[in-house]
């Protein structure tokens, strides 16, 4: 973690591990304004004159859209089509950032680098250069217009100002990240912080979550196609754009596949937390294997638990899926801001 910024969030009784994980002791699980700060969340800067070209080719969505004022989402995917990482990536001037799990930063930097070969571009960890907080809720757009120039209309929208970078994240949830320097994010914080309510990050995974936005980690790396994720239906895949790493496997899905599994929001009362990569039974399932995997998960204001998990369409459709086994407990399935159609 950013040092200046470690010794500023202490200074306001944050509580940080040796990981690097911040906590503010009593801080409320949820708030309709809350503010947060995103330590969790890592960069990768890719650079150059070829920057783009090189990540044209490596990751699943449509890099040319990507503009000063557009953000994406999007995955690095295996030869075999699965996503080893999924990332949000913005331009800052002449550098495309991907953001991340800090824990996911070293292996993408590296499997990037292997297939740098010629290209001019430079790929580095950046987790230091800009530091992320957030604000969400119906709050949130008029705090910030009063404290920035100009403030994103659009979901995945950017703006600048000064050092200053704001994006809107899609969700049902108004929600806004803003990255920069720590010195340019110390004095918004403090603004912010005397009408919201500081938050710990994993509301902003929950949120997250109630979007159908896919985080990866390194339990679920390397498990899901970008379709299973609904990366297709935010926007996140490019079936026009030619060929990048694991291309072939991902459009065949598209055209010529049956999606046989795909990711739904759900929720779930137990003592024992869901992680990433939990595994989900279902009776009379087809598979050999589990009926689907947590793909992420948190807890919210009324102490259940809120998931989302990659499961088999016909057990998802009957309603019987459960956490860890036969004897586990019942998911209860959600609506997810965006729905599924066709042959999604």
């Amino acid at each position: 973690m950013n040092s200046v910024w470690k010794t500023f969030l202490e200074s306001h009784s944050a509580r940080i591990d040796d990981a690097g994980k911040v906590r503010f002791p009593d801080a409320p699980v949820e708030a309709d304004c809350a503010l947060m700060a995103l330590s969790p969340l890592g960069l990768i800067a890719v650079s150059g004159p070829e920057a783009e070209s090189f990540l044209q080719g490596q990751v699943t969505h449509d890099v040319t859209r990507l503009s000063t004022a557009v953000s994406q989402l999007g995955s690095h995917c295996s030869p075999k089509g699965r996503m080893l990482a999924s990332f949000r990536t913005f331009r800052r001037d002449a550098v495309i950032y991907l953001q991340l799990p800090r824990t996911q930063v070293e292996a993408l930097t590296r499997r990037l680098h292997m297939y740098l070969l010629r290209a001019k571009a430079t790929i580095e960890d950046a987790s230091e250069r800009l530091i992320a907080i957030a604000i969400a809720g119906t709050c949130a757009p008029s705090l910030l217009a009063s404290h920035l120039a100009a403030v994103p209309t659009q979901e995945n929208g950017v703006t600048q100002d000064g050092e200053l970078i704001t994006i809107r994240i899609p969700g049902p949830t108004p929600r806004f990240q803003l990255l920069g320097p720590p010195a340019a994010l110390e004095a918004i914080w403090d603004d912010l912080a005397a009408t919201a309510t500081v938050v710990n990050t994993e509301f902003w995974s929950l949120l997250d979550i109630r979007s159908g936005i896919p985080t990866l980690y390194r339990q679920t790396s390397d498990a899901f196609v970008p379709q299973m994720a609904n990366l297709h239906l935010l926007d996140g895949v490019s079936f026009k754009k030619g060929c990048y790493t694991g291309q072939e496997v991902v459009a065949r899905m598209q055209y010529l596949g049956k999606l046989k599994r795909r990711m739904y929001l759900a929720q779930v009362s137990t003592d024992d937390p869901p992680v990433p990569g939990d595994v989900l039974h279902a009776a009379n399932s087809r598979s050999e294997q589990a009926a689907g995997r947590v793909v992420d998960a948190g807890i919210n204001g009324k102490g259940d638990y809120e998931l989302l998990a990659v499961v088999e369409i016909e057990a998802a459709e009957r309603g019987e899926v459960r956490l860890g086994g036969p004897d586990g407990p019942s998911l209860s399935f959600r609506d997810l801001p965006y729905g599924f159609s066709g042959q999604d």
